[in-house]
């Protein structure tokens, strides 16, 4: 029978090994706020885990995580737009797929599992564009530049939290951020 200081040491050892294994995706530093967020509004502790910050778009996503072991847990926090939820909004990613608004065959549906947290939280679908959507008939759901490309990778246990920054505008986005992107 091992000593109960040595099982506690043992015990804090195998916690912090497996928080290191998280890996949190930002797209930029001007997020590095939504970590702190997510962690007093939705208590999630990722104090040990690593951050990679990616860069915005489809390039930055595949150039920053290609070499990444595809079994390392990811938790991708972000801003989003959104048609209809608040601005300040929690959402929890529950599929995503690209946004291509002029095509009218169906886009590939990628299923990501809900981070658990202490908080309620919205459950909705991520479309994923090129650049900013300022308008769209799609409602119940958020929009962003990273994340379909990242689960496009293939990695086996990704999650994702966004906070809605704007009502697709712009103008709202950069009131919120104070301009940084």
């Amino acid at each position: 029978m091992q000593p109960k200081k040595w099982k506690n040491v043992k015990i804090h050892t195998i916690n912090l090994i497996l928080a290191m294994n998280k890996t949190v995706l930002l797209a930029e530093e001007g997020e590095l706020v939504l970590l702190e967020k997510a962690r007093t509004e939705l208590g999630l502790d990722l104090s040990d885990a690593q951050i990679i910050y990616t860069g915005v778009g489809a390039i930055n996503i595949i150039r920053s995580l290609q070499q990444l072991d595809r079994d390392t847990e990811l938790i991708n926090i972000g801003y989003a737009g959104s048609a209809n939820f608040d601005i300040g909004t929690w959402v929890a990613v529950s599929e995503v797929r690209l946004n291509h608004p002029n095509v009218t065959y169906p886009e590939p549906e990628l299923k990501l599992p809900i981070t658990n947290h202490q908080s309620p939280i919205i459950k909705a679908p991520c479309f994923t564009g090129t650049d900013f959507v300022l308008a769209s008939d799609y409602r119940d759901c958020v929009f962003d530049m990273e994340l379909a490309f990242i689960a496009a990778l293939g990695f086996r246990r990704l999650s994702s939290l966004k906070y809605v920054s704007d009502n697709l505008s712009l103008h709202a986005y950069h009131d919120l951020t104070h301009g940084v992107e």
